[in-house]
Formats: structure tokens, sequence, C-alpha cells
């Protein structure tokens, strides 16, 4: 058990730690969901159609209120986790088809960028040194079908590992969801046995 020492100092560090606190930076982490829309709940009334047709399909008509709220919960958790494996399969696609999901950087640094742009369009040279290129580490794609299709997944793969929570909340719903269909179809098999 924690201390009451233990529990000031995290209230304080709690308190320093509270996001951001610019409108430029509240602007730019209001914009995280965006990147993939994984975070935000899927809505609408195609979205709660399915969600109806697959939570019919797991319990009989006529079930209680608590079997179909639970058969909805394991639903949305399925069609998640579908629409997680579909970004997943696209993302693969677009790595194997373009050979990366970054856009390569031209210029090793900004400075070099504003010195090329300077001496290429004003004439004016910022610094005695020429202006450094980037040097890109990853290698070409392969163009031959074998290589290439092993190739897209094995550089996809630091952006997969980053949607593995998303599919695991996916998941663990899906299967709360069951876990309490199943659980309340064995309690009603007990009753009906005594």
């Amino acid at each position: 058990m924690a201390s009451e020492r233990q529990i000031a100092a995290n209230r304080r560090n709690a308190q320093k730690s509270s996001g951001p606190r610019s409108a430029s930076g509240k602007k730019r982490a209001g914009q995280n969901a965006l990147r993939h829309g994984l975070c935000t709940p899927m809505a609408g009334p195609a979205f709660a159609r399915a969600v109806e047709h697959l939570a019919c399909r797991l319990v009989r008509d006529g079930a209680e209120a608590s079997a179909l709220r639970s058969a909805r919960e394991a639903a949305e958790g399925l069609l998640d986790l579908e629409r997680v494996r579909r970004f997943e399969v696209a993302l693969i696609g677009r790595v194997s088809a373009f050979g990366r999901l970054d856009v390569p950087r031209i210029f090793a640094s900004i400075r070099d960028e504003v010195a090329w742009v300077a001496l290429h369009f004003l004439g004016a040279r910022l610094r005695k040194s020429e202006p450094r290129f980037a040097v890109d580490d990853l290698p070409e794609m392969p163009t031959e079908e074998p290589q290439r299709t092993s190739e897209g997944p094995r550089r996809a793969l630091p952006f997969l590992l980053r949607l593995q929570r998303f599919e695991a909340r996916a998941v663990a719903k899906r299967d709360r969801g069951i876990r309490a269909l199943a659980l309340r179809k064995a309690l009603r098999a007990n009753t009906s046995k005594d």
C-alpha cells in the first residue's frame, strides 16, 4: 500500500504531466486520432445495423436484455477487430506497392533545405559549404514477385506492432461479450437441471 508521502508525490507529478497547455499543442494532440482512425469508435446507422444483425445471430429471439447487451458487445468487438485487420492488410499492401510508408527525406536537415532553396531560387549562399542531402538507408524494393511479397510485410512490421493495442482491445471486447453469453448459457443449463 502506498504511503502518504508517495501519494503526495504522485499527485505532484500528475500536476506536471497533464498534457499540452498551449493552443498549438492542444490542436496537435487533438489530431492524434485522425492518423488512422482506429481510436475513434465506429458509429452510424450502418454500423448499428451490422451490430444488431450479428447480435441477433448470437442469441435467440426473445432473449433477455442482458444477453442481448452481451451479444452487442461481442458484435462490436468483432466488427472492430475486422476493421483493424482490414487496416493491417491495406498497410501491408501499400508498403508492398510503394516500398515504404513514410516519405523519404531529401535533405539532411531543415537548415540544408533552406540553404538549397536560397541558393537555387534567390542566388544567395547562406553558408560556405553546399547543402547536404539525406542518405536513404532503406534499400530498393525488390522487383521480383516472391521477394517483393515477403519484403512488404517485413517493412510494415514496425507499423503493425503499433496497431497491436487496437487489435488486443477489440479481441478483449469480443471475448468479454462471448464469455458473458457462455456464462449465462451455463447458468441457465444448471438451473434447468435442478
